[in-house]
C-alpha cells in the first residue's frame, strides 16, 4: 500500500463532528446532519408544550420546532445572549429537521473511529439514548450525540414520560 493509500485508509474512519457548548460542557454532532447554524430570534410559541419546547420557526418555507438543549438535557435555564444560536439539523429530508437552542458553537472537531469511547452505563435515571460516545481532547472531554436521535420528536416525547 502507497502512503497515499494509507492516508485516505485512515481519512476513511474520520468523522467531522460540530462542537458546541451547554454551560461548562462540550457536545458534538455529526456535520454531516447540520443543515445551518442560526443566530437567536424569537420564536412562536406553541401551546402546552414542554418546557424544552421554545417554539417554531419558518426555515425556507418549512416549519421547524425548536428545542432548547440545554433545558431538554436537564441543565439549568439561562438568558439567551449574544453567542446563543440555533443549530438546524436535518435527517435526509426536509420534512424531518429541527432546530437545537445551544448556548454557542465552538468548532469542527475531527475524531477518528478509535478516539470514540462508550458513554458509561448510568442507569435507569440518567438519560444516555442520544449519547454516541466520548472524546477527550486537551483538558476536555466532549460527548458526541446523536442528531437523528434528538430529530425524533417522537423519542423526545416517548424519553419525557420514561424520565
Amino acid at each position: 500500500m502507497t502512503t497515499d493509500q494509507t492516508q485516505q485508509a485512515g481519512a476513511d474512519n474520520n468523522q467531522e463532528y460540530l462542537t458546541f457548548s451547554l454551560g461548562n460542557e462540550q457536545y458534538g454532532v455529526d456535520i454531516l446532519k447540520v443543515q445551518e447554524i442560526r443566530g437567536w430570534e424569537p420564536l412562536r410559541e406553541m401551546p402546552d408544550a414542554p418546557a424544552y419546547y421554545k417554539g417554531v420557526l419558518d426555515f425556507r418555507g418549512h416549519i421547524l420546532p425548536v428545542v432548547d438543549l440545554r433545558i431538554r438535557f436537564g441543565e439549568e435555564q439561562v438568558n439567551y445572549k449574544s453567542t446563543t444560536v440555533i443549530i438546524v439539523l436535518n435527517n435526509d429530508d426536509a420534512d424531518n429537521m429541527m432546530g437545537v437552542v445551544v448556548d454557542a458553537v465552538s468548532d469542527v472537531l475531527t475524531v477518528r473511529q478509535s478516539e470514540i469511547k462508550a458513554a458509561p452505563d448510568m442507569g435507569s435515571r440518567i438519560k444516555t439514548d442520544y449519547v454516541l460516545g466520548m472524546v477527550s481532547r486537551a483538558d476536555d472531554m466532549i460527548m458526541l450525540v446523536d442528531a437523528e436521535r434528538l430529530i425524533d420528536v417522537e423519542e423526545l416525547e416517548v424519553a419525557d414520560t420514561v424520565c
